[in-house]
């Protein structure tokens, strides 16, 4: 199928492209077998055209998720395009999504949905459009095809999309507050994020990741958590999952005046947090061990050190003193 873009001559749209290739790692590297589980029937699905819908709560990285499942898809060479479905009048949004004409001024602006021919098109929130939007991507989710706003011209586009919402949407199709027949047309293949609190063992190697990605990018020494620090991330609960999470670490490595952080450059809010049934106390050693084990795990599934270093968000040189550390060999790179 011809997947050239059918316009020319115009600006890429702000949000064409997410985030990088770093919170993908992130994503990937997760050992929670239920994640394992949802990520390999997410490969599977980028292979076909399905539209896929993305559930779970805020900041668990549902974005993360579809910009990985583009990327295995046979679209990954064209636009990724993302449309945030809230926050926007009716009018704005369907301009933004199906574009609009001016014969008057002779303006004739394209939407996102011609953007992404031939790629993808994340639709965040999609519980927040109005019903006549609903109907409107119905529509061209049957038809693959949509008039721009003030025209009848018909235009086909081959555009796949993914959806997401932190929202039931079963109680909103329940409610009538959603399409019934759109949620069946979206939700061909539905996956759920599990918040972060229910993936507790990812969220050390989590913390870890970030923390050297944190201390690069503001040119800080390698940092390391102490165990009263870990204890405490590993004690709350965070009901803002892995963004929450990344603000936490960013936040320390501002605060930090050393290569330790110690839980007194936490929010006050992780370190009063009720322990749950699954948090232990973590040692120097067992945070050690974790570090160890993820040090293993990159290593495993990388070519080369320069590759597993770059997994890491450490130097070379900063991956070899660990390697060393903990008696770790060459032997353990990924062959072929």
């Amino acid at each position: 199928m011809d997947r050239r873009p059918v316009q020319r001559g115009h600006e890429r749209p702000s949000g064409f492209m997410p985030r990088t290739t770093g919170d993908a790692v992130l994503l990937l590297e997760s050992t929670d077998p239920v994640m394992r589980r949802l990520l390999e029937t997410a490969k599977r699905a980028a292979l076909s055209d399905a539209t896929i819908l993305l559930t779970g709560e805020s900041g668990s990285g549902k974005d993360v998720l579809a910009h990985q499942i583009h990327r295995w898809s046979d679209r990954a060479e064209r636009p990724f395009v993302i449309v945030n479905c809230t926050g926007r009048s009716e009018h704005l949004l369907e301009s933004e999504l199906f574009g609009h004409v001016r014969s008057a001024l002779n303006i004739n602006k394209p939407g996102r949905l011609e953007f992404a021919h031939g790629g993808t098109i994340f639709l965040d929130e999609i519980s927040d459009l109005t019903a006549p939007l609903q109907t409107k991507l119905l529509h061209f989710i049957k038809e693959q095809s949509f008039e721009r706003m003030g025209s009848a011209i018909t235009i086909k586009v081959d555009t796949r999309i993914i959806a997401a919402s932190n929202h039931d949407l079963v109680s909103e199709v329940a409610t009538g507050r959603f399409r019934e027949d759109l949620y069946y047309r979206l939700g061909v293949i539905t996956l759920r994020l599990p918040a972060l609190r229910e993936r507790r063992d990812d969220i050390l190697p989590l913390a870890i990741r970030m923390l050297a990605d944190a201390a690069a990018h503001d040119r800080r020494p390698p940092m390391h958590l102490s165990s009263e620090a870990a204890s405490a991330l590993l004690r709350y609960r965070w009901p803002g999952n892995i963004r929450e999470l990344r603000n936490v670490v960013e936040r320390a490595v501002l605060l930090c005046k050393n290569n330790l952080v110690t839980p007194k450059y936490l929010p006050e809010v992780l370190c009063n947090d009720l322990p749950q049934p699954r948090a232990t106390a973590v040692t120097a050693a067992s945070l050690e061990a974790i570090e160890r084990e993820h040090i293993v795990r990159v290593m495993a599934a990388s070519p080369s050190v320069v590759v597993a270093a770059n997994k890491l968000g450490i130097s070379v040189v900063t991956l070899w003193r660990r390697r060393k550390r903990y008696g770790l060999g060459l032997r353990l790179y990924r062959r072929g």
